[in-house]
């Protein structure tokens, strides 16, 4: 796909059609969908209008969800306001674009140094989060869902090469959620926007570097045009889930079948999604570096080090907060990662490490 295909979609403008009232007739119900992303995104629009064509195949067409670009109902920005409000039924972004409204919400997204995909959503699951994301966003009157990982990010693009912990003094770097914070800590100028504006702002030089998501999405929007350096590891981002939410009055209205179909169609998508990640960034990987002579670098050691330090003050600043629940969903996650990581040591870990040590197939 080209780059233009999916930036240009953004500009369609609202009708009256798009903004009508929910229709249930014939016991049909026509759902809005907003989203964060530019339509077909690879990646998360990708993912999006998969979430919505699977709800509708699922209800045999008793919810008919059409999907709705960034910036053709409401911006990126304000999805969750949307839905929160009734203006939509549901969205598709990421829980690190809701920081404003409460920083608990970001451990549901994404953490320094945190969860894999598979612990996140482990933690949801069977660690005591689901219960914790559900009373969190029902303060907004929204019902979330996880629907899809991109698996770990990466540490981002930068106009020039990273040498030490001083080379991120005064950086201006594009970051979301908690790894904002982090870089923040870290003496830089974290700036948050989206992925297209990430492009322009890297060209003109108002940006010195950015993360956005992983060789796929990134090569897609075309950033390897304007920085040539790629860094890894992605710490400020292990991974980073992708949600569904739906506004929670119109949600309890559904039968419970329908609930169901809403439930499954998000809990269904969320390893396809993960996975697809995962196989197209390794392709993407390759085409940048044969392609197109991407410079791919490893964090220095002391950098990655200054960081774990910054994050672990990000942490205990989400312990401290005057919020009770942000207080307790911080420790359930601490409490969740430091279970599974102890266990990981003997499982995947340990498997990763054996298999790069055996040259034999």
């Amino acid at each position: 796909m080209k780059r233009r295909d999916f930036l240009t979609t953004g500009a369609v403008g609202v009708t009256a059609s798009a903004m009508a009232a929910p229709a249930i007739a014939q016991d049909v119900r026509q759902w809005k969908m907003v989203t964060a992303w530019p339509k077909n995104l690879p990646g998360p629009g990708v993912a999006a209008q998969m979430l919505a064509d699977r709800i509708t195949t699922l209800s045999g067409g008793r919810i008919e969800v059409k999907l709705y670009a960034a910036g053709e109902i409401v911006p990126g920005p304000g999805v969750f306001d949307a839905v929160s409000e009734g203006t939509a039924e549901l969205y598709h972004a990421v829980p690190a674009y809701w920081g404003s409204k409460s920083k608990g919400i970001l451990l549901f997204g994404s953490q320094p140094f945190g969860l894999r995909a598979d612990e996140q959503v482990g933690w949801l699951t069977h660690g005591g989060g689901g219960a914790l994301y559900d009373e969190m966003y029902g303060r907004f009157g929204i019902k979330p869902f996880l629907c899809g990982n991109s698996g770990p990010q990466w540490a981002g693009w930068f106009r020039n090469e990273i040498t030490s912990v001083e080379d991120l003094k005064g950086l201006k770097f594009r970051t979301t959620g908690l790894a904002s914070e982090m870089a923040t800590k870290l003496g830089m100028a974290a700036q948050a926007m989206g992925g297209p504006p990430m492009f322009q702002a890297l060209q003109t030089g108002a940006l010195d570097a950015g993360e956005f998501i992983g060789p796929w999405t990134d090569s897609a929007l075309g950033y390897y045009q304007v920085a040539k350096y790629y860094y890894w590891p992605g710490v400020g981002e292990p991974s980073s889930a992708e949600e569904c939410g739906v506004n929670a009055a119109v949600y309890a209205e559904l039968p419970d079948d329908l609930k169901q179909v809403v439930s499954f169609a998000c809990e269904s998508l969320y390893n396809p999604v993960w996975t697809e990640y995962t196989t197209r960034h390794a392709q993407a990987l390759q085409s940048l570096v044969s392609e197109h002579d991407v410079q791919v670098r490893k964090l220095p050691d002391d950098v990655i080090a200054a960081m774990g330090v910054a994050a672990g003050e990000v942490i205990e600043d989400l312990r401290a907060d005057e919020d009770e629940l942000v207080r307790r969903i911080t420790e359930s996650f601490i409490a969740y990662r430091d279970l599974v990581g102890g266990y990981m040591t003997y499982a995947d870990n340990g498997q990763m490490n054996a298999r790069a040590s055996v040259l034999g197939y």
